[in-house]
Order: C-alpha cells, then sequence, then structure tokens
C-alpha cells in the first residue's frame, strides 16, 4: 500500500475492523509515520446466466429462491431450508470458475437438490420447468420418479401426519344413493 502523503510503497496495519463496506484498516507510513485508513472490498466476479433465447443476464440468487418458495408453497420443510439450497447453488455456480452458465443448468441444480428434498416440490418445479404439454407427460414424469427413487427416498419424504393419525382421522366416504 502506497502513503498517500509521501507515496513511500511500505505501510503497516495498525487495525482492522469488518464493516459492512468491507475491511477498514488503519495503516501507518514507515517512513513519514503519518497515518490513514484503507476500506478494502471483495470484488466478485459477475456471474452471467445465458438464457434459452441466447439473452444474457446477471445471475440473481433472488430468482432461485422465489422458484424455490413458489414449487415448496405449503410443504412441510424445517425453517431455512430454502436459503440453504439457495446458497449452496450459488456456491456451486461461483465456485465453476466459469463467467457464463446456462438457464438449463440452474435448472437441473433445483430440481436435484428438489427431488431429494421433496418430490411434491420437485414435481411442481419439473412441471413448469419442463413445460409438461399435456397430463400423460405430467404422469411420466411422476412414474420416473417412484422408479427412480423408490422405498428409499420415502424415509426422507417430510410427513404431515404419523400413521396413528391417519388412522385415527381417516374418514369414511360416503356413498351416493
Amino acid at each position: 500500500m502506497q502513503c498517500p502523503y509521501c507515496n513511500y510503497c511500505d505501510t503497516k496495519v495498525t487495525d482492522s475492523r469488518e464493516t459492512t463496506d468491507g475491511i477498514r484498516r488503519r495503516r501507518e507510513c514507515l517512513r513519514c509515520s503519518l497515518r490513514f485508513t484503507t476500506i478494502e472490498k471483495l470484488h466478485a466476479a459477475v456471474l452471467m446466466v445465458v438464457k434459452r433465447d441466447q439473452r444474457r443476464e446477471e445471475f440473481a440468487r433472488e430468482k432461485v429462491m422465489r422458484s424455490l418458495q413458489i414449487a415448496c408453497t405449503k410443504r412441510p420443510l424445517p425453517a431455512g431450508t430454502l436459503e440453504k439450497i439457495a446458497d449452496e447453488i450459488d456456491f456451486e455456480l461461483h465456485s465453476s470458475g466459469k463467467a457464463e452458465i446456462s438457464s438449463a443448468l440452474i435448472g437441473e441444480k433445483i430440481m436435484a437438490k428438489l427431488e431429494n428434498l421433496d418430490r411434491v416440490a420437485y414435481i411442481r418445479y419439473s412441471s413448469v420447468y419442463k413445460d409438461f404439454g399435456d397430463i400423460d407427460q405430467f404422469q411420466q414424469a411422476i412414474e420416473q420418479l417412484q422408479t427412480d427413487t423408490g422405498a428409499s427416498s420415502q424415509e426422507n419424504q417430510p410427513t404431515l401426519f404419523s400413521v396413528e393419525e391417519l388412522t385415527r382421522r381417516s374418514i369414511p366416504h360416503k356413498r351416493n344413493p
């Protein structure tokens, strides 16, 4: 760091504090002994998303979070789960080292996270993401999910009611005369 008073190139840090703007450092010039303050900011590389129509826009974690919230509406998920998923996806994309990523990659990452988290949310998201044209495509996606996950994911699936509550709450079907 160069001294702003005498332009000497060697300084020492006397104090460091984290602030909302970055890291505030109090420095002292080793030649003239004058003190000055610097603020260091982390400059993250801008990650661009290539859309299906080849438009490019800056990656927005908020969009990932919003799509997760829509897919998981009224699902019994622990608090903070969606934030954690959005953080994981954000970290994975930024740590890839690429300047541009496709929107399809983001969609695939969201679907992979939802598939392991909640199958209903996964189907909700994939029905919009894959743009099902008819009910047959929707049914195929459900059948594929059932064969891929099998009984092992049933243990991880959140439940609203215990087996005892379900049998206690079961309502007999009304018969039409």
